[in-house]
């Protein structure tokens, strides 16, 4: 029988290299063989490698054909061995090849896209649903969505509270406002108590006096008010006239040197000595 380059005769295997170098006596547990064979290998040995990765390859498929057929579901290599690795311990390139193996013994399905190839079971060789099984399903499907709705429910509501939580105060917070408007409070009482032992309080009498005299002379007064303020606006509406006629003029008349000036209006108005509104914040009432 041959393995990988080697011969197995009478239940030990006498390995050589394909260069014909003669590998030394010493002992190795081949898989698969029940007695001890002569490898002794002192250079690089491929066919023993090869050996002892075979079954962890072929542990690799039963894992994988498992897996495909419990879950159900399509699978690249890649998303295969992130969901194994930890698990199984199984590298990239034997999920890989144990991947392709099962596709060529027809126990899975590949289906290409582009550069990528999925992996799913074969749905042949699953057994067929009866119609009460589907029902059965059917049923806790429906029960599933029911508390999926409401655990989602209870999701919502908690994420509401957590958000009214986050913004009321914290137990540390409202001790502290409690003692500021405790301060507060007892500067409001002590601010009150010296209101009311002071001496100058206006009477009753005093109070009624003031009131009937503003009742007899408060339409003289508020006729007097308004021809104050009448006049006020009048004067006013005059100087703002005249302040901007004489702006006017004086604008013109900077212009007018200015055609000749060498340097700039900023550089003009510095050398003169010349302050404007602006340079005092002061604005112009708008012409009414």
């Amino acid at each position: 029988m041959r393995i990988s380059g080697a011969v197995v005769l009478t239940g030990r295997v006498n390995l050589s290299t394909s260069r014909g170098k003669r590998l030394c006596g010493r002992k190795t547990r081949l898989p698969g063989f029940a007695h001890g064979a002569s490898c002794g290998c002192s250079c690089d040995c491929d066919i023993r490698q090869e050996l002892a990765a075979a079954p962890r390859i072929s542990a690799a498929a039963a894992v994988l054909l498992r897996y495909l057929q419990e879950q159900n579901r399509p699978y690249s290599a890649q998303d295969a061995f992130g969901n194994l690795q930890r698990e199984h311990g199984l590298g990239k390139a034997a999920v890989a090849k144990a991947l392709e193996q099962l596709a060529q013994q027809g126990r899975i399905r590949e289906k290409a896209y582009g550069k990528q190839k999925i992996y799913f079971a074969d749905q042949e060789q699953l057994p067929a649903a009866s119609d009460a099984e589907l029902r059965g399903l059917d049923g806790n499907i429906a029960a599933l969505s029911t508390e999926v709705q409401a655990l989602q429910q209870s999701c919502r509501r908690m994420e509401a509270e957590l958000k009214d939580l986050n913004g009321s105060m914290t137990t540390p917070e409202m001790a502290r406002e409690v003692e500021e408007l405790k301060k507060d409070c007892a500067s409001y009482t002590e601010k009150l108590e010296r209101i009311k032992s002071a001496t100058n309080h206006v009477t009753p009498e005093e109070k009624e006096k003031v009131s009937w005299c503003w009742s007899r002379g408060s339409r003289s007064l508020l006729r007097a008010s308004l021809l104050a303020v009448s006049e006020v606006c009048s004067e006013q509406k005059l100087y703002c006239k005249e302040w901007r006629r004489r702006k006017r003029m004086a604008t013109e008349l900077f212009d007018a040197i200015l055609e000749g000036y060498p340097k700039s209006k900023k550089q003009f108005f510095e050398e003169v000595g010349i302050e404007t509104d602006e340079d005092h914040n002061v604005t112009l009432p708008a012409a009414v």
